[in-house]
């Protein structure tokens, strides 16, 4: 298997291509926009509860370690429930997974975890 290198090589294996700290930059951004109606998701409903308590503070902008340290659980545990919630919603990464919850109202756009 060749070596990736480059800016894109972390994508290239399935990897975030943004850093937590650019992705929390755009959420804050993001949360600064006008108010916008609640709008349902048939994907919520297919998450269990545990996705759901993993979901609000990743889209508050939290990283993996941070929601394993906010919730008590291991970070295997966090990022089996992160792939789930990515795979039920059918995106491809975790910011179009926190675009969808603010849409769905999962969290209110000025709520902090």
């Amino acid at each position: 298997m060749p070596l990736r290198s480059g800016p894109f090589a972390g994508a290239a294996d399935g990897n975030a291509l943004l850093s937590p700290s650019v992705t929390k930059r755009l959420i804050e951004k993001f949360a600064r926009q006008p108010e916008i109606e609640s709008i349902d998701s048939p994907q919520l409903g297919d998450l269990t509860e545990r996705e759901l308590e993993v979901l609000r503070p990743l889209a508050t902008g939290l990283s993996n370690c941070e929601v394993t340290a906010a919730l008590y659980i291991c970070d295997a545990t966090a990022k089996t429930h992160v792939s789930r919630v990515l795979t039920k919603f059918g995106v491809r990464d975790r910011v179009q997974a926190v675009v969808l919850a603010h849409e769905a109202g999962v969290i209110s756009r000025r709520q902090e975890f």
